[in-house]
């Protein structure tokens, strides 16, 4: 099981392949999210902080799965049965479009190929994603059981989305807290956002 970068999310029918706007791959976000897992899994003297260092080194692929890896022995296992899964979905899809009565069949020859086209697409999209919420889960169990009380990452795009899959993990279900996630300046007047955990 490997993770790449795949895409944009695709739009698929009879009239073709489109892609979405704004629903970018996790896979961009699963290298910040693995960054700031390794980054505050560590012995926290008296601050329990995290702030995102930007000489922080890209991780490349297999550093990603080794990290995520470390954390679950069996998630390979767990990504492949949510792969299946996920795979029965995309062969249930081609299903209804057969069975479907309001479009001519060559119309619905047209869409299944497209559906085909683009299945590998969509798995990698999958598993990409899926590792991506595992490390997140981690990343929630390392700040509970580190009483971790604040993470600091730059103002992008991409850490934003990131910080804030965690604190959507951090307030629900086991071991649930309360956050704030804010944007601020620091003594730099850089643009800087705040993950606050009670």
């Amino acid at each position: 099981m490997k993770i790449k970068y795949a895409g944009p999310r695709p739009t698929i029918s009879h009239h073709g392949i489109a892609f979405k706007d704004g629903k970018e791959d996790k896979y961009v976000y699963l290298m910040i999210g693995v960054q700031i897992l390794k980054a505050i899994d560590k012995n926290y003297e008296e601050q329990k902080s995290y702030t995102y260092d930007v000489q922080t080194k890209r991780v490349d692929d297999e550093t990603m799965l080794e990290t995520i890896r470390k954390y679950e022995s069996s998630i390979d296992k767990e990504v492949q049965e949510e792969l299946d899964t996920y795979s029965q979905h995309i062969d249930d899809e081609i299903e209804q479009v057969r069975q479907s009565h309001t479009i001519k069949d060559i119309e619905k020859e047209i869409w299944i190929n497209n559906i085909k086209i683009m299945k590998n697409y969509r798995l990698q999209r999958a598993v990409n994603k899926i590792y991506y919420m595992h490390c997140i889960n981690n990343i929630k169990k390392v700040i509970v059981r580190e009483n971790i009380k604040e993470l600091i990452t730059p103002f992008f795009e991409k850490y934003w989305h990131t910080l804030q899959t965690i604190q959507g993990k951090l307030e629900n279900g086991l071991h649930s807290r309360g956050t704030d996630l804010k944007v601020f300046k620091d003594n730099n007047s850089d643009m800087m956002i705040k993950l606050t955990v009670e």
